[in-house]
């Protein structure tokens, strides 16, 4: 059995936004055009509340989602607001169904009736098998699905990178997944998560930038801000230099110029007889200007770098009110705790500070590596791929490769250097001849990989990769395990 590629619909889960399109008919694959925050609103009044939030009894057609949700926000409407995706696992069925039901029917505007739409689903890695049950289950009973396919984010990144096997390094909002995927097979026991994203990224450099003296009389003249102003400033800031490529971070850990010690030569003609006797007071007297010049010329030079590490920008903050800010170095310091989790511990309290020894990305990608025998080690480390929402920050990728080289090196000086490891690490790159994409690259990676899974699998007449609605009809629920799992 194959379907219309005209028919065929695709689900991105994230753990903040849901993507979708349907039809992958065309060449270049369509950009999605539905795009949703993952979250769902619940009236308060329509709530069952006895002392505890009780949910249980809430069927999916009671939440707000998309439009429906942006509009009783926007109208300042008392809303419990739930992220189902955002952990985990699937929180709570019935907004996740919800949020489904709102992306067929309303912003697709399919017919549940005409069953002829079948779909690919991108689901976070490492949904237990009954999860995969409950997915058939609302699919092809509440939604009346042609068929399902369900496959894991990080393998669907891997596609869109043109690879099979690799690490996925996923920076999401709130958290930075990673993901190895080994011969078209996500590797369980080696995915980790790393507690930080984008948005802790921000929070952090916004306390940063608090202690900017300079910074903050610029945005505080001739007005003071007040303190909600004020956080909504530097957050539009940060963005702001993100977008305009004014963020960088340096390749290596430390980029700190040490002092060299004088040439051997040249401290020997420091001893004034010596340099009479030998008749080279001369050139000891050039040498000085010398000296003296290329030092005025370096302290210039310096002068010259410093200056452009400072950037000006126009900011309309407060209303209609517009100040041009001057910003220093430390925006650079935006994807530190990336590296290093702790560092986040400083602007929070002491109930939410992260333990100790909390890894960064890097150290996190060792370890997914660390999980596989050393004969495979070699092909995830030839296949990085840097995706998500921090992408717009100038050298991440360098930087995050250069961390990553000591570790290879170690894998390639050990006892199994014969089996062929690395001494380096390579990157996986966004294919150009998705030229559509490229321009958001950074956070479509899942949904492309998606698209070409699906225009695979449901032009396959031997139907290997997907549940058929007779198949579920005949076998159940437990169809989706025999064939995904």
């Amino acid at each position: 059995m194959s379907f219309r590629e005209s028919s065929v619909v695709v689900i991105e889960c994230g753990q903040n936004v849901i993507r979708a399109g349907r039809g992958i008919h065309n060449f270049p694959l369509p950009l999605p055009s539905v795009e949703i925050r993952a979250c769902v609103g619940l009236r308060r009044d329509s709530m069952q509340i006895d002392g505890d939030l009780s949910l249980s009894s809430v069927k999916a057609t009671k939440y707000l989602v998309g439009t429906f949700f942006d509009e009783a926000e926007a109208a300042g409407e008392s809303l419990e607001i739930f992220w189902p995706f955002a952990h985990d696992g699937i929180r709570e069925w019935a907004q996740a169904e919800a949020l489904w039901r709102y992306v067929l029917f309303t912003s697709l505007q399919l017919s549940r009736s005409q069953n002829e739409y079948p779909v690919m689903l991108c689901v976070q890695p490492n949904l237990p098998r009954l999860s995969y049950e409950r997915l058939a289950q609302i699919f092809f009973e509440r939604f009346n699905a042609a068929a399902l396919s369900i496959f894991e984010r990080p393998l669907l990144q891997m596609f869109a990178a043109n690879s099979l096997s690799g690490v996925v390094v996923d920076i999401g909002q709130d958290i930075t997944m990673i993901g190895p995927v080994l011969d078209s097979d996500v590797y369980r026991y080696g995915l980790r998560a790393v507690p930080v994203g984008a948005k802790q990224c921000e929070s952090y450099l916004v306390n940063v930038l608090k202690n900017n003296a300079s910074l903050m009389s610029q945005l505080n003249t001739p007005v003071p801000l007040t303190e909600k102003d004020l956080h909504a400033a530097l957050h539009q800031i940060i963005r702001v230099a993100t977008k305009e490529g004014l963020i960088h971070i340096p390749e290596s850990e430390g980029a700190i110029i040490t002092a060299q010690a004088p040439p051997e030569d040249e401290g020997a003609l420091s001893n004034i007889a010596a340099v009479l006797v030998a008749g080279k007071e001369k050139a000891v007297i050039e040498a000085a200007g010398n000296k003296k010049k290329s030092a005025a010329q370096e302290k210039k030079a310096a002068a010259s770098a410093a200056e452009k590490e400072r950037q000006a920008l126009d900011l309309p903050i407060a209303g209609e009110r517009t100040v041009t800010i001057t910003l220093g170095k430390e925006r650079h310091r935006l994807c530190d705790p990336l590296f290093n989790p702790v560092l986040l511990n400083q602007f929070l309290p002491p109930e939410r500070w992260l333990p100790e020894g909390s890894v960064g990305i890097d150290e996190a990608v060792r370890l997914a590596v660390a999980s596989v025998d050393h004969p495979q080690r070699t092909q995830l480390w030839d296949g990085i791929f840097l995706t998500g929402d921090m992408l717009k920050v100038k050298n991440l990728e360098a930087a995050l490769s250069f961390r990553l080289t000591r570790f290879a090196t170690h894998d390639a000086e050990s006892q199994w250097q014969a089996q062929g490891q690395p001494a380096t690490v390579s990157t996986l790159k966004f294919p150009a001849y998705f030229a559509e994409f490229q321009e958001r690259s950074d956070v479509l990676a899942a949904f492309l990989g998606a698209c070409i899974a699906a225009k695979l699998i449901f032009t396959d007449s031997t139907g290997k990769n997907f549940v058929s609605k007779s198949d579920y009809a005949e076998h159940g629920p437990t169809a989706i395990r025999d064939i995904m799992l």
